[in-house]
């Protein structure tokens, strides 16, 4: 994590950072270091990185909720949106983040925009930041003694694909939403090659990096078409 906030703080970037409360109580200064530039933003990430899916609504709402407190105790005030664990959603996950009152949701994959998501075919006020596994650096960095297939990519590889994804997206003028995890990212040779891509972002002109929540709120005022 010091890795990683000196990153974003030589670029001056600002980031989302997607927390399990229970992390969050264990490990209060790290959340504390992440919002102490007074730019990065906290968000929702579970209670215990649970599956949505495997729980009764009524389990989902508690730990929903009890995650919602937790993180406003801990950091000073509320978080605005989610991440699911595992963008993992049940049928009533949805209904649950309009109980909370959230902003957005950045978990699903309908699009490679941002988009509002419906509910019965309705629309329901939150805003989607989709997510893509393509853009996640699990698929290319996890790694699991359990499994006897190993991931073998090289970072520049990753490069390249990360690349190639976000020249697309700022032709069409859009999102590029990178999933990113501490444990992954965070290694010296990975993060080399986060720099060089945040370079080579900055090198194009007009290209905003922005907190998920300064996403969703110029979507949500229309400005983002």
């Amino acid at each position: 994590m010091p890795r990683i906030l000196s990153l974003l703080a030589k670029h001056g970037i600002p980031a989302s950072f997607f927390v399990p409360a229970v992390t969050a109580l264990l490990h209060p200064g790290e959340v504390k270091a992440i919002l102490a530039p007074g730019v990065h933003e906290v968000g929702m990430h579970g209670w215990i990185h649970e599956r949505n899916s495997l729980l009764s609504e009524e389990t989902e709402r508690e730990l929903m909720r009890r995650s919602y407190q937790t993180l406003t105790e801990v950091m000073g005030k509320s978080p605005v949106g989610i991440r699911t664990p595992s963008w993992d959603f049940s049928p009533f996950t949805l209904k649950l983040i309009r109980e909370l009152g959230l902003l957005y949701d950045s978990s699903l994959m309908a699009d490679d925009r941002p988009y509002e998501v419906n509910e019965n075919g309705q629309p329901s006020g939150v805003v989607e930041l989709p997510v893509e596994w393509l853009l996640d650096d699990y698929p290319y960095f996890g790694f699991s003694r359990f499994e006897a297939i190993r991931p073998h990519i090289t970072p520049s590889e990753v490069l390249e694909i990360w690349k190639a994804e976000f020249d697309v997206a700022y032709q069409e003028g859009t999102l590029f939403l990178l999933t990113m995890h501490p444990k992954y990212i965070g290694h010296r040779s990975r993060m080399v090659m986060l720099e060089e891509l945040i370079q080579y972002m900055k090198g194009h002109q007009g290209v905003w990096f922005a907190t998920h929540e300064e996403i969703a709120r110029y979507v949500a005022e229309g400005a983002g078409g």
